[in-house]
C-alpha cells in the first residue's frame, strides 16, 4: 500500500466540459495559493528539504529556469525528470514554400509531468468536499488563436471561456469580464459589444488589447438562473495567462 505523504482538498462541480451526462461532475483542487520560487525554497529550507539557505536556492533555481528558457528559445527540448517541456509551432502551412508568419502560425512552450512527478501520484490522498456552493465558476478557456488551453493570450481573437453559471448578467456598475494584471493589479474591462457569446455555461469574447504581460481572468455576474442574485458574485480562473 502507497505511504500517503500528501493530501489535497478538491469539490465537485456540474461537469460543462462534455455533453455525455448532464448529471455527472469534475473534481477541481481546492488550491490554497499560488506559490512562488521564493515561497518553495523558503519551504525547502525550513523543513529541511534543502542543505543550502533559500537565498542560495532561490538564486540556483532562477539561473536555471533562464536558461530553460533560452535553450528552449533555440528549440531544444527539456527533460528535468520531474517535467518535460519542448516548443511547438501551431497553425497551418498552406504550402512547402510558405514561411512563418505571426499573424497565421504562433509558437507555444508545452510542460508535462515527467517521471520523477508521477511517481509521487500513489503517495497523494484525495479528499473530496462535496458538492461547491452553487456559484460562478470558471473550469477553461482556449484562445482560439493560437489553441492554447489555460495559458496564452491572443489580443485582439476570441477566448472561449467555460464554466458554470457565468452568463454575464446584471444591473451593478462591476458586472462584467476583466483582464487583471497580476504585477499592477490594473484591471482591464471587456466591451459589452466584444462579447460574442453570452451562455451560462459558455462565454466567447474578444481579448481587449492587452500589454504583454501575466493576467487573472473574472467574471463578475449577477446571475443566478431564474432569479438574479442580489450581489454581484465574482468567478476567478486558478490558471495565470499569458500575452507574449
Amino acid at each position: 500500500m502507497a505511504n500517503i505523504l500528501h493530501k489535497i482538498k478538491a469539490y465537485l462541480y456540474d461537469n460543462t466540459l462534455t455533453k455525455d451526462n448532464p448529471n455527472d461532475f469534475i473534481a477541481r483542487t481546492a488550491s490554497e495559493r499560488s506559490l512562488s520560487v521564493k515561497q518553495i525554497c523558503e519551504a525547502a529550507a525550513s523543513r529541511g528539504g534543502a542543505d543550502v539557505s533559500a537565498s542560495a536556492m532561490e538564486h540556483a533555481t532562477e539561473l536555471f529556469l533562464k536558461e530553460m528558457a533560452y535553450q528552449l528559445c533555440d528549440g531544444f527540448s527539456v527533460n528535468t525528470g520531474y517535467f518535460t517541456a519542448s516548443t511547438t509551432i501551431r497553425g497551418v502551412f498552406d504550402s512547402p514554400s510558405e514561411t512563418f508568419n505571426k499573424d497565421k502560425h504562433s509558437i507555444i512552450f508545452q510542460f508535462n509531468q515527467g517521471e520523477k512527478l508521477r511517481a509521487e501520484i500513489p503517495n497523494i490522498e484525495v479528499n473530496i468536499l462535496g458538492v461547491a456552493e452553487s456559484s460562478a465558476v470558471i473550469l477553461q478557456v482556449m484562445d482560439v488563436k493560437s489553441g492554447s488551453v489555460n495559458d496564452l493570450l491572443t489580443p485582439g481573437r476570441n477566448l472561449k471561456i467555460v464554466g458554470s453559471k457565468i452568463k454575464v448578467a446584471g444591473y451593478e456598475a462591476s458586472v462584467g469580464i476583466y483582464f487583471v494584471d497580476t504585477a499592477t493589479q490594473g484591471r482591464t474591462k471587456v466591451e459589452q459589444s466584444d462579447i460574442v457569446t453570452n451562455n451560462p455555461s459558455e462565454l466567447i469574447v474578444v481579448i481587449p488589447a492587452l500589454a504583454a504581460g501575466t493576467y487573472n481572468l473574472e467574471v463578475v455576474t449577477q446571475y443566478g438562473g431564474g432569479t438574479p442574485l442580489k450581489d454581484a458574485r465574482t468567478a476567478t480562473l486558478d490558471k495565470i495567462l499569458t500575452v507574449a
